[in-house]
């Protein structure tokens, strides 16, 4: 069995809430998991950007922190 690893997409909503999407990684395979609503998916390719998209779409959560505040 191959070694698993995690990580994480998260943004945040207009009302200041936080939203995440776990990509558990085993093999070429990943698993996409939303904490919010426990949707979940299968992506070989593209997951972090499949993550983006679940929690633009369904949670409007846009806000990347990870993205620099100032300029």
């Amino acid at each position: 069995m191959p070694p698993t690893t995690t990580s994480k997409v998260s943004r945040w909503d207009q009302h200041g809430r936080e939203h995440i999407v776990h990509v558990r990684k085993a093999g070429v395979q990943r698993q996409l998991t939303c904490d919010t609503c426990d949707w979940s998916r299968k992506a070989q390719f593209l997951p972090w950007l499949k993550a983006a998209e679940h929690l633009a779409e369904e949670h409007q959560a846009t806000v990347d922190p990870s993205a620099s505040a100032g300029s």
